[in-house]
């Protein structure tokens, strides 16, 4: 097993559930320590390590008219905000080797976009950074496939490496979540995250946005976490749907609810470490 050290957090498929969890996309500063603030409260009730994640730009939406996003310089500064006004570590989204470069002087955690996971250059500039570097599995990869995609970052001298499940493509406009993905990724050692909000997407599901079923997010973390895993990733938004063309509202967690969850989620995570798993 390899842990892997985020500020003052150690990340681990043998250690305590670790939550990345954060709106789908960075709005302002404001709203960002918002939920960044009521987020640490509830993880720091149960327990639970917390990282705010939020991007600045969304770069694959399913329509032109889909809102991007504020913008990496904005969305930088409302990161590093975040970073120090509260104290956690931070992740983000990067989608080119520049923007690499220039997130990775500025956030704890790079993460590469399931569409762009087998891209060389990405991976490489981001493991240049030093950053620990949150993988996304493609909707078209296998599971075991991740160990070519970490071994690429490795390659830089990192192995500061999560991997995270976000579901399989199967068929149109549908993903498919295949518990045995987590196990199966945990076989390279490195830290596996269960991204329960992405996992329930519909993509291209509304026409000309990417539907949803938030009321499975929960039933995917609890599935996931039950088998002993390093964290779960959870997109959350005091009202989600709020706005038709915000990013990925359909499977966002309500705030509101993150609390209960957590509290289960720990529950679950403290039997499933007494006695792990073995494959």
């Amino acid at each position: 097993m390899k842990d892997v050290t985020i500020g003052g957090l150690t990340v681990g498929n043998d250690r305590g559930l670790t939550v990345i969890a954060g709106p789908c996309q960075l709005e302002s500063a404001d709203h960002a320590q918002m939920i960044a603030g009521r987020m640490a409260e509830a993880c720091r009730a149960v327990g639970a390590q917390y990282i705010f994640k939020a991007s600045y730009d969304k770069a694959n939406r399913t329509s032109l008219k889909g809102k991007r996003g504020i913008g990496m310089d904005a969305g930088l500064k409302v990161l590093e905000g975040v970073r120090s006004a509260l104290g956690m570590p931070v992740l983000t989204d990067v989608h080119d080797i520049e923007q690499a470069r220039v997130a990775g002087a500025v956030v704890d955690v790079i993460q590469i976009p399931a569409f762009l996971c087998r891209q060389t250059d990405l991976l490489l500039a981001a493991g240049e950074t030093g950053c620990v570097v949150n993988i996304k599995k493609g909707q078209f990869l296998a599971p075991w496939d991740m160990a070519n995609v970490a071994a690429k970052v490795e390659s830089t001298g990192n192995t500061r490496i999560l991997l995270t499940e976000r579901g399989t493509s199967f068929g149109y406009n549908t993903l498919v979540a295949d518990m045995r993905a987590l196990p199966t990724m945990a076989k390279t050692g490195y830290p596996v995250i269960m991204d329960a909000t992405h996992s329930v997407q519909q993509p291209g599901g509304l026409g000309g946005a990417s539907g949803g079923q938030r009321e499975f997010a929960p039933a995917m973390a609890r599935a996931a976490v039950s088998l002993g895993i390093a964290g779960v990733f959870i997109e959350t938004h005091q009202a989600p749907d709020a706005d038709p063309l915000i990013s990925d509202g359909p499977n966002m967690v309500p705030l509101d609810q993150m609390p209960r969850l957590l509290e289960t989620l720990m529950a679950l995570d403290r039997i499933a470490k007494a006695d792990p798993l073995r494959v």
